[in-house]
């Protein structure tokens, strides 16, 4: 009998009277129950027997009531048992009887160690692309420049606005002309309104607060200036949305006076300051004065009692928290936003929509490039609309690439966000201004296509959205299509794989004995015992640090120095983990390419048809230990600095003396940093390196071999 529990599969049954458009009334009249009895099924507090459930599912009559008795008997043995409301149920249950179909051949006699290696490979791809398919929890992740319109279209397309008499709809979260919002926003549904925070750790608000106090502090002495080029908005070396936080919850606000009918301004933290002799006493003073001990509340609900329309409460409690303003509340590291209603149409799934913290210079961010890596997160790329795709588009989409990341052409997008009148103002090869909006958006579509060419991803989908006269259901469909094909790529892929064991099953004995998969297999083992060394590393792990160091800015760089090389917006750990896969792709990408040409030509010729499995199995198992390579290989940057750098405390003491020597810091850190890894460490560094790479290349191939022998 099922292992589905009473509640489970009474809320399953009401679903599905929900869908047959029976109230609970008319279907306890077809089975002659009272309501208050069919209430509690539904409920699960009273179990049926599977007379009572045959009886109640043909009283509903749906396909879908008559297939659930069918579900109810299955046993999950081998694979993870879905909910009953999962829409994959039957292509799951498909993989699990391959897969137990595996399991039982693996205990036969017969079967040789070659074929062995062969289930496992099988079990281990069936468990994890069932895995994927299994997960219907989504991230939709929007990323762009600050200021550039992101927070105005995910309000405009999940209906999350405040309409005012007369005056144009605002969104529920805070925008502006950029450096508005604090930190990271997540929007998701629940069961009310409301918002959730995580909160900064108190070293990371001493931080925050050394920069702001550093910050008055320099800003009175101009003369001190280290950076390399006017000080403007985020070269402060504290965020504008930070200091804005900070200088609410400390009471430390710049005021406006006026004095003999002129408006001035009176800085109550620079005066503040002038009153301490240290910058360590000024610090101490701002910490007491935001009453970190009292700000410990994680979230707020909405009450109906305070008379507000709930979005108009949500509206003005986000801009509390998000300008610290609410003494109860601490400074944000993450707000989360729920709403009762669903945020995104066109798919059944469970969606969380993710406004990123906007690029201000630095793209290469680990908060974002995290949302290029994972399968089940869609990437939305913003821009504007006469630059798209963007520079900081590009960047992420380069990076990403030369980091052997795989699917971007199906978990990212490009999402141009015009101004009115900006596509008609496109022109055409003849020089022709366009006639409609939408030839307006095809133009620049293919140019876009055009700009993404060389990094081969001519085919990313692009979309456009002007969030002032768009209806919010272009931009909803769009993002929808893109999550549709993602989850048709996963059954798609699991489909597959299942079609692979069961033909391989059936014709075991031809995969064991016949000569053409024999031939087949011995020139993909010939390509892989000739390849089995790992070429010479070309470039250096910290490359991609040095050059993240040379476009910051030179505060940028003081806070990261200051943090230990910790920091969002410049992190050595991150940086160093990129460059280690960007070297392992470097040295192995060209390896992997070849191994699927030979596959491919291989798959192609008739003469091997019997051997497509085996040879569609073997590229796939290369594939995967590649993804572990380079997943080794990150490990081994971001450990490098945990262990060395990080814990070189000589090494941070000398670049945090470079500030205040004048102009040039950020040159003169880079040149430390570059140092570091150039002196007595080089050669071990790229010792230990290509050791663990070979190593790791060697078990790779060795795998597939595995998979090939006579």
């Amino acid at each position: 009998m099922s292992t589905q529990t009473p509640m489970a599969i009474g809320h399953y049954l009401t679903q599905l009277r929900e869908h047959a458009g029976l109230k609970q009334a008319e279907l306890a009249r077809k089975v002659t129950w009272s309501p208050a009895v069919l209430s509690r099924v539904e409920s699960g507090e009273r179990e049926l027997n599977p007379e009572e459930l045959g009886e109640v599912l043909r009283a509903i009559g749906t396909d879908d009531a008559l297939k659930l008795g069918e579900r109810l008997q299955r046993s999950w043995e081998v694979l993870v048992a879905p909910p009953l409301t999962h829409p994959e149920q039957d292509l799951l249950w498909e993989a699990e009887l391959a897969s137990k179909q595996l399991r039982a051949l693996s205990a036969a006699d017969d079967v040789s160690a070659a074929f062995q290696r062969r289930i496992d490979e099988y079990l281990e791809e069936l468990q994890y692309l069932a895995s994927l398919v299994l997960k219907r929890d989504h991230t939709v992740a929007f990323i762009g420049s600050i200021g550039i319109g992101k927070s105005t279209a995910i309000c405009r397309m999940t209906g999350l606005e405040v309409a005012d008499d007369g005056a144009p709809v605002q969104p529920v979260l805070e925008a502006g002309a950029g450096g508005i919002t604090v930190c990271e926003v997540h929007l998701y549904t629940g069961p009310q309104y409301g918002i959730v925070v995580e909160p900064c750790s108190d070293e990371e608000i001493r931080q925050h607060t050394t920069d702001f106090v550093e910050h008055i502090s320099r800003t009175g002495n101009p003369a001190s200036n280290d950076d390399a080029e006017p000080l403007e908005n985020e070269g402060q070396g504290i965020s504008r949305e930070i200091e804005r936080a900070i200088r609410n919850m400390s009471g430390l606000r710049v005021r406006k006076e006026k004095v003999d009918g002129k408006t001035t301004r009176r800085d109550d933290a620079k005066q503040l300051a002038l009153s301490h002799a240290s910058a360590r006493e000024l610090l101490v003073e701002v910490l007491a004065r935001m009453e970190l001990h009292k700000r410990d509340a994680r979230h707020i609900w909405y009450d109906a009692s305070t008379g507000k329309p709930p979005l108009v409460w949500l509206k003005e409690t986000f801009e509390a928290i998000n300008n610290g303003r609410l003494p109860e509340f601490t400074l944000p590291k993450r707000i989360e936003v729920v709403a009762p209603v669903g945020l995104l149409k066109g798919v059944d799934l469970s969606v969380r929509l993710v406004d990123t913290k906007g690029i201000d210079r630095t793209a290469a961010r680990a908060d974002l490039e995290v949302h290029l890596e994972d399968p089940h997160t869609l990437a939305v790329l913003c821009s504007g609309f006469n630059n798209a795709p963007g520079a900081e588009a590009r960047l992420l989409l380069n990076r990403a690439r030369d980091a052997g990341i795989r699917n971007l052409g199906l978990n990212a997008a490009i999402v141009a966000l015009p101004r009115p009148e900006e596509a008609l103002a496109v022109k055409d090869d003849a020089g022709d201004r366009v006639e409609t909006v939408e030839e307006g958006y095809e133009l620049k579509g293919d140019q876009v296509a055009t700009a993404l060419e060389p990094l081969g991803l001519a085919e990313l989908p692009v979309g456009f959205f002007n969030a002032r006269e768009d209806a919010p259901s272009k931009l909803q469909e769009f993002v929808a299509f893109q999550l549709r094909r993602i989850r048709d790529d996963f059954a798609k892929r699991l489909a597959q794989a299942t079609a692979n064991v069961q033909e391989v099953i059936q014709n075991r004995e031809e995969e064991q004995n016949q000569a053409i998969i024999r031939e087949a297999a011995a020139q993909l083992k010939h390509w892989l015992t000739q390849n089995t060394d790992s070429p010479p590393l070309k470039q250096q792990i910290h490359a991609s640090l040095i050059n993240e160091l040379a476009k910051a800015h030179a505060s940028t760089v003081h806070a990261a120095v200051r943090r230990g090389g910790d920091w969002p917006n410049l992190n050595y750990s991150h940086q160093l983990g990129h460059g280690a896969r960007v070297l392992a792709t470097g040295s192995l990408g060209r390896k992997i390419k070849d191994f699927h040409a030979i596959a491919e030509n291989l798959r192609t010729n008739p003469e091997y048809a019997k051997a497509v499995s085996l040879i569609g199995q073997a590229e796939s198992v290369l594939l995967v230990a590649f993804d572990g390579v380079l997943t080794r290989m990150r490990l081994l940057g971001e450990t490098l600095f945990e262990d060395e750098m990080r814990r070189d405390a000589m090494f941070w003491r000398d670049c945090e003396n470079e500030w205040g020597q004048g102009k040039g810091y950020r040159e003169r850190v880079a040149e430390r940093s570059k140092q570091w890894f150039d002196d007595e460490r080089k050669d071990e560094l790229n010792q230990a390196i290509q050791s663990l790479l070979s190593t790791e290349w060697g078990e790779s191939v060795a795998r597939v071999s595995a998979l090939l022998e006579a």
